[in-house]
């Protein structure tokens, strides 16, 4: 049995080695392609502008078991390839199970998703409080979907709504799903939450015994809520009632929760120098140029001698007059010289100095006259009334000393003027082209009815010596030709008309001869 295996392990082996001789002499042919139409075709989706997102599918036909290849890359069992980089040419190699291939070439294309599109944004804002950061802003945008928004260039967010800001000039853009862009302006302002308001201090007392602190004052408000109560300037406290108090002048300053104030004055003390004195305080104002600081208060007072003035609670001043003042709610106290007070309160508004002035413009126009040098030799000189100290310029641009503006072609203009205020006003000016004159007409309809015809110099292509009479300019610059050749008939000149036209009459002649001796000009 031994013997028998290993017999037949050798002919194994022995078949084997015959069966690899066979196939080496007589190679098994590999499968053909012929007659299988093997093709593969391809598609691109174009990436968005600036972006390397475009993708290739491709798909074959002609066999079975395809694949596909990227520029030579791994072959791969999906045709679809993605992350593309626009304007470059891929080519795309499919192969099926028998060794078949075929080649496209696709281009990817490039779309800008943006191109046509207007993003609208529309803002609403809430002021802030004086010195305050708690104005906002809320922005609603059109055009698209998906939107997100920034301010100022910061990050972009869901919300449209942007909180905590300070008075100020805010840019908003919103940006949309597919990253379009629009943006708007606005400006965040203060408001004056005091404007209309007067806070009313009341006091009730309790008298110190002689000698001692223990009298108080209790305050209450009216104006608002939320008040808070300071002593003689000292940090503003909850509770009204201040006690432990000698005999004495003191000042109550009420403060409601948006920060108007209000002031009374209190004297402690059998010894009350103040008491049946009442101090009052009269004011005169000049309110400020709107976003100058350039308002006044003066104040003068009654109910006593040797007076001195505070404004909100600074220092005393001998003058009542308080200068460079913005816009804005002041408290003007005065004290006379037994430390009696009194108080009132004085609003200042912005005014525009120009809203009482009117500027009237009126021009003198000189209007251009053709075929003479400079061409544009119009002009306009501006006058204005109703102000002083004017500047003026043309077509919006920079304002001048000189209210003449001359070199001017024919055409429209707008004039503007601007007074030492910096109000302005502005008016439409037209310099227009001067008519014709007698003379020149005359001769300008018979050069136009007598020559005509090849060798004229009337019509379209009949520029003879290179030029031709349907400009006026050339009727006023061949003033001479027109002699020579229709009236003097100077030697070397061809008589014109050209037959069969007669030549000109003595009364046509006449014409031009007049012309010629008032000047040859387009205006005689």
């Amino acid at each position: 049995m031994k013997r028998n295996l290993t017999f037949s392990i050798v002919g194994l082996v022995a078949f084997a080695m015959l069966l690899i001789q066979f196939a080496c002499k007589h190679e098994i042919p590999a499968p053909s392609c012929d007659g299988l139409n093997f093709l593969v075709t391809a598609t691109q989706t174009p990436a968005t502008l600036n972006q390397n997102n475009g993708t290739i599918t491709a798909t074959a036909s002609g066999g079975s078991g395809f694949q596909f290849s990227l520029n030579g890359g791994a072959y791969q069992d999906s045709g679809f390839f993605s992350g593309l980089e626009p304007f470059r040419n891929y080519n795309v190699v499919g192969k099926n199970s028998a060794g078949c291939t075929d080649t496209v070439v696709v281009q990817i294309d490039s779309y800008d998703p943006c191109n046509g599109v207007v993003i609208n944004v529309t803002l609403t804002k809430t002021d802030a409080s004086p010195n305050q950061s708690n104005g906002s802003v809320t922005a609603t945008a059109t055009g698209g979907t998906g939107f997100t928004y920034s301010i100022n260039g910061g990050p972009f967010q869901a919300s449209g709504i942007f909180s905590n800001l300070a008075a100020g000039t805010y840019v908003v853009a919103a940006k949309s799903a597919a990253g379009c862009i629009g943006t708007s302006q606005i400006t965040v302002g203060t408001n004056n939450p005091c404007a209309g308001i007067t806070v009313v201090v009341t006091t009730t007392t309790v008298q110190p015994t002689t000698g001692q602190s223990n009298g108080s004052i209790t305050a209450t408000a009216t104006g608002g809520t939320g008040f808070t109560y300071s002593l003689n300037s000292g940090a503003f406290q909850a509770s009204g009632t201040f006690s432990n108090l000698a005999a004495g002048n003191y000042t109550i300053t009420a403060k409601n929760s948006n920060g108007c104030t209000g002031v009374a004055t209190v004297a402690l003390g059998s010894s009350n120098p103040c008491a049946g004195i009442t101090v009052v305080v009269t004011t005169t104002t000049v309110n400020p140029s709107t976003g100058q600081s350039n308002g006044s208060i003066t104040a003068s007072a009654t109910g006593g001698t040797g007076f001195t003035y505070s404004l909100n609670n600074a220092a005393f001043q001998a003058s009542g007059t308080f200068t460079n003042l913005a816009a804005g709610t002041y408290t003007v106290t005065a004290k006379n010289s037994n430390g009696c007070l009194g108080s009132t309160q004085v609003t200042l508004t912005s005014t525009n100095p120009c809203n009482s002035i009117n500027i009237v413009i009126t021009t003198a126009v000189v209007n251009t006259t053709p075929c003479v040098s400079p061409a544009n030799n119009g002009s306009i000189t501006v006058t204005a009334t109703g102000s002083t100290g004017f500047t003026y310029n043309i077509n919006g641009g920079a304002y001048q000393a000189s209210n003449v503006f001359a070199n001017l072609n024919a055409g429209n203009y707008v004039m503007g003027v601007k007074d030492a205020n910096g109000c302005t006003k502005t008016q439409t000016a037209t310099v227009a082209v001067i008519a014709s004159g007698p003379l020149f007409a005359q001769v300008r309809n018979l050069v136009s009815t007598r020559c005509n015809g090849s060798g004229c110099h009337i019509g379209s292509g009949n520029n003879a010596a290179g030029y031709n009479f349907d400009s006026d300019c050339n009727v006023v610059s061949k003033w001479s030709q027109i002699n020579n050749t229709s009236v003097l008939y100077a030697p070397g000149w061809v008589k014109m008309p050209k037959n069969p036209q007669p030549l000109l009459t003595t009364a046509e002649k006449a014409i031009i001869t007049n012309w010629i001796n008032a000047g040859h000009r387009y205006s005689d």
